[in-house]
């Protein structure tokens, strides 16, 4: 940082002259970073999550052993390995990644899903992932969608094509009812209510903007 003697004034800039009178500049305190430096919080949680990968590692190799060496079920690795990778996969897409909200809400919520499904088969299957996780998993981001709705008032169409496909998740999870995967349809009747009703209200109250969005859409 420099001082003009003539205006009285401090320069950022890295400049030999004043902008004003052109005077040379009387250097005052030496500035190494003009800027704040942004990458630095990116670094740390990056360097978080090699911290994680590598005790997610370590813990793993931990759990097979103990399984191999005792009589613990196979099942507390394969269940703790999905646990730890899910969590990586939070801090490298949630918290480092660069999508948006939207998307960071349905793609974890779509791998929370089907790890937990793929743990209900690992334990033999009572069905508890489709009757009640998977239509939890539509409320969920039919919660989040109504919320960046609120949030994002100005482009609060843009969630519409997002709505129009959750009711048609809804609409299948009430299907496999009907073909019997799912047993307990409770949850995927209360999720198909919701979406469909958070979508018409969209449609109604949005009016016009709503409508032509759903044009632009469907080029119609």
């Amino acid at each position: 940082m420099s001082k003009c003697r003539q205006c009285n004034i401090e320069v950022l800039d890295e400049t030999e002259r004043c902008p004003l009178c052109n005077t040379v500049l009387d250097e005052t305190v030496e500035m190494e970073n003009m800027y704040p430096d942004i990458r630095i919080k990116t670094r740390k949680l990056v360097f978080f999550s090699r911290i994680y990968l590598f005790l997610a590692v370590v813990i793993e190799i931990i759990l097979i052993n103990v399984c191999m060496l005792s009589e613990v079920q196979s099942l507390v690795y394969i269940i703790g390995g999905l646990i730890l990778l899910f969590g990586y996969i939070v801090i490298k897409y949630a918290i480092l990644g660069t999508s948006g909200y939207i998307a960071k809400t349905v793609v974890l919520t779509v791998i929370a899903v089907i790890m937990l499904v793929a743990i209900d088969f690992f334990v033999g299957y009572d069905g508890w992932s489709v009757n009640y996780v998977l239509p939890s998993g539509i409320l969920l981001i039919d919660v989040g969608i109504l919320a960046l709705m609120v949030i994002n008032r100005k482009n609060w169409q843009s969630y519409l094509m997002l709505q129009i496909f959750m009711v048609i998740c809804s609409g299948v999870a009430v299907v496999m009812n009907a073909f019997q995967i799912i047993t307990e349809p409770i949850v995927s009747i209360i999720a198909l209510n919701v979406s469909v009703i958070l979508l018409l209200g969209t449609v109604i109250v949005g009016g016009r903007r709503s409508r032509v969005e759903l044009k632009r859409r469907f080029h119609i």
